[in-house]
């Protein structure tokens, strides 16, 4: 009854003593080999989910300019003179090309819910003339002259030139970037990431204190 008795304290030390020495394991995980934790490693599944946005179009200017285009003959122009004078109205839109980010431009850290974009250079996505508002307000073809049925397409291809200078000129690259980064913040957040820095291809090296639509990288 005795050796019993022994015996089933003996059990019951050895079971303590177990259980404390799992215990102390499971404090210092390192120490413990049964001890497991998640592993979460991140590939091109940001990078994706970023392409997938495609044209990124930001920004979106609404233009006008006048166009007088054909041939001038000087004092012959009644005769031999052939003008068209065009009013144009156009759309022109800017934004990023996400099918260009490369993936060595993203860096993630999920475990930190970190992410870092470098994005491709804003771009102009279309010039769309309005042809409504677009038309012909004046021609002026000389007596012995038909008329060249091509001055019209050409004129309107002129103004589309003119309005994407325009544009260009008006700063629609740089708004089409900042209007991209702030969507992106956006997204990104959305998917979980609560530090975002989204860099344009031509910004300045960043300052220390973060901007209210990114953060800067902790310890980077």
């Amino acid at each position: 009854m005795r050796i019993a008795y022994y015996a089933l304290s003996l059990v019951f030390v050895v079971v303590i003593v177990i259980g404390g020495v799992l215990w102390l394991a499971g404090q210092i995980t390192g120490l413990n080999p049964f001890a497991t934790r998640d592993v979460e490693r991140v590939g091109p599944t940001v990078v994706q989910s970023v392409r997938d946005l495609s044209d990124l179009t930001t920004v979106e200017f609404v233009e006008y300019t006048t166009i007088e285009k054909g041939r001038d003959a000087g004092i012959l122009n009644f005769i031999r003179g052939d003008k068209v004078f065009l009013f144009a109205v156009a759309r022109v839109g800017a934004g990023i090309d996400l099918s260009q980010l490369r993936e060595s431009a993203v860096d993630v850290d999920q475990e930190r819910r970190v992410v870092r974009i470098e994005l491709p250079p804003a771009q102009i996505l279309y010039v769309a003339l309005d042809n409504e508002a677009t038309q012909v307000y004046d021609r002026d073809t000389g007596l012995f002259t038909k008329g060249d049925k091509t001055l019209e397409s050409e004129a309107r291809l002129a103004a589309e030139n003119v309005l994407r200078e325009q544009a260009y000129a008006g700063g629609i690259l740089d708004r089409a970037t900042e209007n991209a980064k702030h969507t992106l913040t956006t997204f990104l957040r959305g998917l979980g990431f609560e530090h975002v820095t989204i860099v344009g291809a031509h910004d300045e090296p960043a300052a220390a204190t973060p901007t209210a639509t990114s953060s800067r990288l902790p310890g980077r």
